[in-house]
């Protein structure tokens, strides 16, 4: 996709990775860029203009894709997470409920309410934010890992469903990112502006999915071998 003339709409903006996509789509000239957020008192980013939206509330959605009706490129970025003490924790059912509301029922409503808006348009494109996650076991994120998946199966099936309408679909695979989602977890963190570089360098290419640091294309390349990477992790990413 070429982003010249673009118009970006990112959910999850207000901070972290998706105000850094905000800012990158900025310095690379795109048309506009609509920056969703459940509240958009007190923000104020030059030249980006914040839309409010609840990635779990519809009507909130179709609000946000109404006045958002010149959007091009969708960035699902909206996502939360939640330690627990394992996958078999007392509050596994009820963190998971809640981290699928957001991380994949989110994705799943945003994009709906989107679809005609991007495919009245001559070139559109959905860019998911996903996560090394859904290879890698982390027990004390298992409900965070599991709508992550969700995720990333969806959209594989979108890319596909979407294809013949012209509509690129770009996976974003990407371990730690250094924001506040990851704080107080003494771990290793991609750049968030590293990240949605490499985020918007891959959709120009073309491509359809995109691992945006080292640990997760190195686990990503475990998937076909005999013991695959979420069975045996590789060292220095358990």
């Amino acid at each position: 996709m070429d982003l010249t003339n673009a118009t970006v709409f990112i959910t999850g903006a207000n901070r972290g990775l998706g105000l850094a996509f905000a800012r990158e789509a900025r310095r690379r000239g795109v048309a506009k860029v609509y920056a969703g957020m459940r509240n958009t008192s007190g923000f104020e980013e030059p030249g980006i203009v914040p839309v409010r939206i609840d990635v779990t509330d519809k009507a909130s959605i179709a609000a946000a894709a109404e006045l958002a009706a010149d959007t091009t490129l969708l960035i699902n970025n909206a996502g939360i997470a939640a330690l627990i003490d394992g996958p078999l924790a007392a509050d596994v059912e009820v963190q998971s409920a809640r981290m699928f509301d957001t991380n994949y029922y989110g994705v799943v409503r945003v994009t709906q309410a989107f679809e005609q808006v991007l495919s009245a348009k001559p070139q559109a494109a959905v860019i998911n934010v996903l996560s090394d996650i859904v290879w890698l076991p982390r027990p004390y994120l298992t409900p965070y890992a599991a709508s992550k998946t969700a995720a990333w199966s969806f959209t594989n099936q979108l890319r596909f469903h979407l294809r013949e309408r012209g509509i690129q679909v770009l996976g974003l695979h990407v371990g730690f990112v250094d924001t506040d989602l990851t704080n107080g977890i003494d771990v290793p963190k991609a750049s968030p502006e590293d990240v949605v570089r490499q985020a918007y360098d891959a959709l120009i290419a073309g491509k359809s999915e995109i691992m945006a640091d080292k640990g997760t294309a190195e686990l990503k390349s475990t998937l076909a071998a005999e013991v695959p990477g979420y069975i045996s992790p590789p060292a220095g990413l358990q």
